[in-house]
């Protein structure tokens, strides 16, 4: 039987210290039997959870020997990870142990070191916290989850069970897989990223930012057909320094903020309005229907149609 070790750090998130050991514990193989042993593994003898404490039958020692540990997320993922904590990650690691983290269980995974140089993803709101925390750390904020083969990472809340399915499919296979989404009642693979739901919050520069001005005039002027050579002239510099400027503050170019600035009011439009695909793409710049729906559904992983049945 496959062991899955989940980790209760201080100040869990409930939701994701639950998740995998109900999708997990409600397993089922074809013939009846269950497919996993749930371990709940602390450091100390109790764990705060916020609305109550924990009390895992477990301690570190129970990480060993796990065919696959999974951290969920914390509150606070600026917190230190305790070197015990580190430590038994890090030796679980090396004896080929697979290892998942669920939300903000990234950052205490990324403490480790161990996804450095790796591609990994965690909660859209924490995935700039996480790339400026852990730089070596290849950040993807739009996916629901990332494979690496040995380590994977999961957005938030409901991208956790699709994580766990994930890797159901990979122990035993689809039909098994099937079978537990659906108890969770979701879909063995669901469409599209998180992209589709960081709806129109736009990144904000740091504060005090020289770009706030010119941020503010691109929101203004997103149906107009901007060139790097006008946002530059706007912002009364060349364009060679101008994407150095966005590239050290915001993390991105001009011509990719600007994009997802459009695709964030389609969103906003799509959800508070009837006005047809055709006529919001011409209103957040884009010049023909087919390519906004391309960009669209390229950025949020479905299509204009698609969000606004889901969303409005």
């Amino acid at each position: 039987m496959h062991t899955v070790a989940v980790l209760a750090l201080d100040q869990v998130i409930p939701f994701d210290l639950s998740t995998p050991i109900e999708v997990f514990s409600r397993t089922r193989l074809p013939d009846g039997r269950p497919g996993y042993q749930v371990r709940v593994c602390a450091e100390r003898d109790e764990v705060d959870a916020g609305a109550f404490a924990v009390r895992a039958p477990w301690n570190l020692e129970g990480l060993q020997g796990a065919d696959t540990i999974v951290v969920p997320g914390v509150t606070d993922p600026t917190a230190p990870l305790s070197p015990a904590v580190r430590d038994a990650l890090r030796s679980a690691a090396a004896d080929g142990t697979r290892i998942a983290s669920i939300c903000t269980g990234a950052f205490p995974l990324a403490a480790t070191g161990l996804l450095d140089g790796l591609r990994a993803t965690t909660h859209w709101r924490a995935a700039g916290l996480l790339t400026a925390l852990h730089p070596d750390v290849d950040v993807d904020p739009d996916v629901l989850y990332v494979d690496n083969g040995q380590f994977l990472t999961s957005a938030g809340a409901a991208a956790g069970v699709d994580l766990c399915l994930h890797m159901i499919r990979r122990d035993y296979g689809s039909a098994v897989a099937a079978d537990a989404a659906r108890l969770s009642v979701m879909p063995l693979e669901r469409e599209g990223g998180q992209a589709q739901f960081s709806v129109h919050d736009h990144v904000p520069a740091p504060q005090g930012s020289e770009l706030e001005p010119l941020l503010a005039w691109l929101r203004e002027n997103l149906a107009r057909d901007l060139t790097l050579a006008d946002i530059a002239a706007q912002s009364g510099t060349s364009t060679r320094t101008l994407i150095r400027r966005f590239r050290e503050q915001m993390g991105t170019t001009p011509l990719q903020w600007l994009h997802r600035a459009r695709i964030r009011q389609a969103q906003h439009l799509l959800e508070t309005t009837r006005h047809s695909v055709e006529r919001i793409g011409g209103q957040v710049g884009f010049g023909s229907a087919t390519t906004f729906r391309d960009r669209f559904k390229r950025t949020t992983g479905v299509s204009p149609q698609t969000y606004r049945r889901t969303f409005s």
